[in-house]
């Protein structure tokens, strides 16, 4: 595991970061990631970040804008957890450090407390590989403006608080004719039927204006919270059928 302690995503680059995160879970899901690699082995494959002001952005609702999604998304302080990638003189930790006095912050990972049982009144809702269209924010590693707190941005209706921040993250674009693993969106809870229209393209879309919503792989949520946090954490869940089963991913 990486770690480091504290003193503009492109499409490209988002894809590959996408991949990354797709192939550790496919190796999760299969019993190979750590019954033959070890629990070291999975987590060189992700950093963390230790004792760092960060955004995060994992129930994030984002507005699109030339191919390009901006995301409402919380300030927060403590670890956080990213895929490694390496940066130029440093990686993703050393990158979101240099930003508190440069005007920027990174988006990192850290388990929303809003989606946990049995206060939380957002859950996380699967949309099925075999049957998504939708499109989605992909925020790992998405580059965050210092400037845009506490202000108004096109898309949003209400001015942002001093603790909101956007993010500008790469959008990824589900195709069931080739998806191995649905994605999962954060929505309210109770579980609302309605909501599964964010896995569809006529209302998740690329389209200039189109609201969407932060999503990863289906299981990504529980893989990292327990990479960072050392236990499984008990999420609120929906699923498509109307039902809610605690022991799927």
């Amino acid at each position: 595991m990486h770690r480091y302690r504290s003193s503009t995503t492109t499409p490209r680059a988002g894809s590959h970061r996408l991949h990354a995160l797709m192939i550790a879970l496919a190796g999760l899901f299969a019993g190979a990631f750590l019954t033959f690699a070890g629990p070291a082995a999975a987590g060189q494959a992700f950093t963390i970040c230790e004792n760092q002001t960060y955004a995060l952005c994992a129930s994030a609702k984002c507005t699109v804008m030339n191919g390009v999604s901006y995301c409402k998304c919380e300030v927060r302080h403590g670890d956080s957890i990213s895929l490694t990638q390496d940066y130029k003189k440093g990686d993703i930790c050393s990158f979101n450090a240099r930003g508190k006095t440069n005007g920027y912050m990174m988006s990192t990972f850290s388990t929303p407390p809003e989606v946990l049982k049995p206060k939380g009144d957002s859950a996380i809702y699967t949309c099925e590989a075999d049957t998504s269209t939708g499109a989605y924010a992909q925020c790992d590693g998405g580059v965050c403006f210092q400037s845009t707190r506490g202000q108004r941005f096109p898309g949003f209706a209400q001015e942002l608080t001093g603790k909101e921040i956007i993010c500008s993250c790469p959008i990824t674009v589900a195709d069931p004719d080739t998806a191995k693993l649905g994605y999962q969106i954060v929505g309210p809870y109770p579980c609302q039927k309605d909501f599964f229209k964010y896995c569809k393209q006529k209302t998740a879309n690329t389209d200039n204006g189109s609201t969407i919503y932060v999503g990863a792989p289906t299981g990504s949520a529980n893989f990292l919270s327990k990479i960072l946090d050392g236990k499984t954490r008990p999420f609120n869940r929906c699923f498509q059928n109307g039902s809610e089963w605690a022991q799927r991913p």
